[in-house]
This record gives C-alpha cells, sequence and structure tokens, in this order.
C-alpha cells in the first residue's frame, strides 16, 4: 500500500503527513494574478503546479474547494490604465479574460472561488477594524492605516526573518506617518483620480497583504488546509498574511504552506532589468495550437515543484516530443478505459511518487515506463492505465490522432493520398517529391505494413 501524502511545509521546514482538518475535505488558496498584464511564464509555473496539486488531492478522493484570488486593484493596475487611458474596470476585465485564457490553454481547472479584490473590500474593512480594536492596526497622519508588525508576536515565523535584523538592513527612509520602518500598509487613503471607497478609515482602497487575508478567511475560514503561492510570495506577503489572519482571529492561519520555486531563463533568473521575461502567451502563440498548451505544461511540471527550473527552447522540444511519443502509445494501442487499480506495479509506484510531496519526476519516469510496457505487450488494459494516471495530473486526455496531427492547415490526407497513388502506379518521383514536401512542412510519415500510412506533425 502507497504512504500517506507527505507535504513540504515551508512553515516547519520539513515533510509532513497531511492531515485534513476535515476529514475527506481540503481547503486551498493560492494567490492569483495583478492582472496589470499578461502571465509570464514564471507565474505560469506556479499555477501549473498548485493545479497538479489540487488534481492530485481529488484524485486521492478528497473533495477539494480550491480558491484562486484576482488582484484588480494595485498601484501598477491603475498605472497601466491611466497610461493606456482606459477606464480600471473595463481594464481589468480584459486582462482577467486572457489570464483565464492562458488557463485554458494551459489546461488549469477552474477554481472552484475566484474572488476578485474589489468584491470584497467589506470583508477586509471589517478586518482592518478588529485589528485596530486588538491595538494592531493605527491610523497615519497621512490618513492611511498601518499593521503595527512590533505588536504581533511571532512575526517572521514563516520566513525566519528576525525583526532586529530586518530593522537593521531597512535602506527605506521611514515614511514619517509610520511608527516603525517594518509597519505596513492596510488602508491607502484616496488620492484624486484613483478609485476609493468610503470607509470609518476614511476614503481609500485597501493595501495588497489585506486583500488575501480577507478573501481567504472569507471562503476557507479563519484556519485551512493549504496556501499556496511562488517562493518570493513568503517575504513579505505571506508573512503579513499570517500577522493580519492570526492577529485577527487569535487562530492559527494555515496548517501548510507551499512554494513553488523560481523558473530560470537558461542559466539565468528571469529577470525584467536582463530583458529574458516572457509572457505564457507569447511562448504558447509559437507553439502548435494543438500541442502547445500541453508541451508547455509538460516542461512546467517536469522538475520537482520545488527546484528550479530551466526555460530553454531545445528544452520545450523536448517535452513535445516526449507528449508525442506518449500519444503515438496511445494512438497504437487504444485504450480500454478502466478505474486505476493502485494496487497494479506501475499504479503503486506512481501513487508512491505523487504521495511524496508530488514528485513528479519520478512520476513522469513511471509514466515512461508504462509506455514501453504498451508499446512492448500491445495490452488495452495498460494503455488505458497509461491515460488514467496522465489524467491525475492533467496529461493525455486529447484524442491521440488529433495531437499527433496538430494545427497543420495543409490538406495532408489528400497528399497520403495522391502518393499511395503514385507509388502503386511506380511513380516514384513523385510519391518522394510529396514525401519531401510534407518533410519540409514538418510532418512525419509512418509507413506501416500492409500499405497504410500515418502521419503526425514533428
Amino acid at each position: 500500500m502507497s504512504p500517506a501524502l507527505s507535504i513540504y511545509n515551508t512553515a516547519t521546514r520539513r515533510k509532513d503527513a497531511f492531515v485534513p482538518r476535515a476529514q475527506g475535505q481540503a481547503g486551498v488558496y493560492v494567490c492569483g494574478p495583478t492582472v496589470y498584464d499578461f502571465i509570464h511564464v514564471g507565474n505560469a509555473r506556479t499555477f501549473t503546479v498548485f493545479d497538479l496539486v489540487v488534481r492530485w488531492l481529488r484524485a486521492s478522493g478528497l473533495r477539494v474547494k480550491y480558491v484562486r484570488n484576482i488582484t484588480d486593484i494595485d498601484d501598477k493596475i491603475i498605472q497601466r490604465a491611466t497610461e493606456r487611458g482606459e477606464d480600471i474596470h473595463a481594464f481589468t476585465e480584459r486582462t482577467t479574460q486572457a489570464f483565464r485564457d492562458d488557463c485554458v490553454r494551459l489546461n488549469l481547472l477552474p477554481p472552484d472561488v475566484e474572488p476578485r479584490a474589489t468584491e470584497y473590500v467589506g470583508p477586509m474593512l471589517d478586518l482592518i477594524a478588529t485589528l485596530e480594536a486588538k491595538g494592531l492596526a493605527y491610523r497615519g497622519a497621512n490618513g492611511d492605516v498601518f499593521f503595527s508588525v512590533r505588536d504581533f508576536p511571532g512575526y517572521g515565523k514563516l520566513s525566519r526573518k528576525n525583526l532586529d535584523d530586518l530593522r537593521a538592513g531597512e535602506r527605506v527612509a521611514v515614511e514619517t506617518a509610520k511608527r516603525d520602518p517594518l509597519d505596513f500598509v492596510l488602508w491607502k487613503a484616496a488620492k484624486p483620480g484613483e478609485p476609493a471607497w468610503p470607509s470609518a478609515f476614511g476614503g481609500g482602497r485597501p493595501g495588497w497583504h489585506i486583500e488575501c487575508s480577507a478573501m481567504s478567511c472569507r471562503e476557507l475560514g479563519e484556519t485551512f488546509d493549504i496556501h499556496g503561492g511562488g517562493w518570493d510570495l513568503q517575504f513579505p506577503h505571506h508573512e503579513n498574511e499570517i500577522a493580519q489572519s492570526e492577529g485577527a482571529s487569535g487562530k492559527p492561519f494555515v496548517n501548510v504552506w507551499m512554494h513553488a520555486a523560481f523558473l530560470n531563463m537558461g542559466d539565468e533568473k528571469m529577470s525584467k532589468s536582463l530583458g529574458n521575461v516572457f509572457t505564457a502567451r507569447e511562448v504558447l502563440d509559437k507553439l502548435d495550437p494543438v500541442q502547445g498548451g500541453e508541451q508547455l505544461r509538460f516542461l512546467l511540471l517536469r522538475a520537482h515543484y520545488r527546484s528550479e527550473l530551466q526555460y530553454t527552447w531545445d528544452l520545450l522540444e523536448e517535452a513535445g516530443t516526449t507528449l508525442r511519443g506518449f500519444y503515438t502509445a496511445l494512438r497504437e494501442v487504444p485504450p480500454r478505459p478502466a478505474a486505476i487499480d493502485w494496487s497494479n506495479a506501475y499504479s503503486s509506484r506512481f501513487q508512491a511518487a505523487m504521495n511524496d510531496d508530488f514528485d513528479t519526476p519520478v512520476a513522469l519516469a513511471v509514466l515512461h515506463d508504462l509506455r514501453g510496457e504498451v508499446n512492448r505487450t500491445r495490452d488495452p488494459a495498460l494503455s488505458g492505465l497509461l491515460r488514467a494516471l496522465g489524467d491525475t495530473i492533467g496529461f493525455l486526455q486529447q484524442d491521440p490522432e488529433r495531437f499527433l496531427k496538430g494545427g497543420i492547415t495543409l490538406d495532408v490526407d489528400a497528399l497520403v493520398a495522391e502518393r499511395a497513388t503514385a507509388k502503386q502506379a511506380r511513380d516514384f518521383a513523385r510519391a518522394d517529391a510529396i514525401r519531401q514536401q510534407l518533410d519540409a512542412a514538418g510532418i512525419v510519415l509512418e509507413d506501416k505494413p500492409g500499405g497504410a500510412t500515418a502521419w503526425r506533425k514533428k
């Protein structure tokens, strides 16, 4: 029997057995995008990782409530909409839909709840009022409301940062409205031309950190199972979420903190200053419209989520080649659908890998081995198992014939038929010319015994 699921908890710095707060259920919150632009491939990795997590929790028999927010009010959003002369609401509607479109292309499950920050201002104000009543928030002379970091015991426990060290390393001049440079804003006083909401603190808008605390607690409760995001969100964002949420409720905020590592462009960290940031949309638009989303998804999940991942075009092409190998096996040996038998040797190894902190490199290696067995035995049951295991992590669900042919607009079938006629007429020059034409168009022909010819995109 496969061991129970264990997850590396950033808060404890070890793998812990995952024990849901409510039997048979799990609440998962993932920090979603700030919709001022298209997501880049590093963001895509994070969202794809947590799609994998949710899929595997469900495959393990848990009822999962998956919450992934949209930050639709932020300094960057205001600036970008102003630069483009666009109404902020219209701007964020468009960029939010662009994010959803990218998620569909990557085969990401939609969250069960997708809270937008602008729709949860009321809960944010309630949370700020509670913090003020408990002496953890104060009003600055400039109209902003701040969280008093030094009044929350244990600040820094997630990121293992010491307050005195943080203070010593503070290089930014102290805002006159703050009591301490480490204090962070909960509510920003209204400024001319910016969106604002009325409140007991005066007109204004929420700070970034308070948004996730309010949305996650409103949708999942004051304590929930898993909170996820990119590695860079540990500090200050997640640290501040803990301070706000636990400061208000007096209860533990999250049982398991998960963080996905960075994606590097070749040997360099992806950075706007280096000019090596690519949006997921830019990458997907360069790939085949049928194969590309799954191809990028495969690359993003081939390394363990806590390991930094190298992104290069060669590695992306290699991911496509690997997927075509899987789909070729499924085409040649049509799968026999059946429920997964977890006692099967392949299933058991796959399950053990995924239960070991979502170890996708090992799980994908099991699928490679199973593909080899399918090719050797031609067993439809094993082909069905390959497809079913792939489904638990979001792969191998397309029609194999369609996937392998890709988004080809050329009438390949007509040319293949013409080539067959030419061969029968012993017009080998014409048959070779057609093969060369198709090869130049990126089409691979596979002549089968008996004279049939299959084809796929390179």
